[in-house]
């Protein structure tokens, strides 16, 4: 299985039936693909929507109609849009229940690098400190390394996201938590042993 669709696959069993949930651009919308039947859950885009649908199809796409990443998306019946202030007044006022983000690095007690890499050419910080900041659970989504280096690392080399430790980060092998500010390994993918999690981790897991 494609190591995306398994972790966003894996995401959608967090969710819970009338969410108001945030998810950021690249893995993180996948998990919208795969939300439980029957289960009915309100997507924001910080951009302004709730209410956003899937992609449209072709010959359907509205250019003013698109999400945080500038990707056309379609809005559902009930769906209400509203200018950025409103949005950032919904994120950082506290009533998101879930935000689902991307991930340069993790660090062993869950602090989030996820925004910039120092000299590299950036569209902007976007809403990823407001979100990790403000929304009540924090869920990374990304790949366990990156060109065979380990993502999750005993302390951040690159500029944190937010002070505040994220709840859950989900990778291609493993679930790994963080009670009491300690990367915890809760559960590592199927077909996957402890030991590869750990061999591909720098930071120092607690095996439950």
């Amino acid at each position: 299985m494609d190591p995306q669709i398994r972790i966003a696959q894996r995401i959608a069993r967090e969710l819970r039936d009338g969410m108001l949930v945030n998810l950021g651009i690249g893995i993180p919308t996948l998990v919208a693909n795969y939300v439980p039947a029957g289960m009915h859950v309100f997507f924001q885009s910080e951009n302004g929507l709730i209410g956003t649908g899937p992609v449209p199809e072709q010959g359907m796409t509205l250019r003013w109609l698109t999400d945080a990443g500038g990707k056309p998306v379609t809005a559902l019946p009930g769906a209400s849009a509203f200018d950025s202030a409103m949005s950032f007044a919904l994120i950082r006022g506290g009533h998101l229940d879930l935000t689902v983000l991307g991930g340069l690095q993790v660090d062993q007690h869950g602090r989030l690098a996820n925004w910039m890499v120092p000299g590299k050419m950036i569209p902007g910080m976007g809403g990823a400190m407001d979100l990790v900041t403000g929304a009540k659970r924090v869920i990374v989504a990304m790949q366990h390394t990156a060109k065979g280096r380990p993502k999750i690392v005993r302390e951040c080399s690159l500029p944190l996201t937010s002070a505040r430790s994220v709840d859950l980060v989900v990778t291609e092998l493993a679930v790994i938590a963080f009670p009491d500010g300690r990367a915890t390994l809760i559960e590592a993918a199927e077909g996957v042993t402890v030991e590869e999690v750990l061999a591909a981790t720098e930071a120092e897991l607690i095996v439950l």
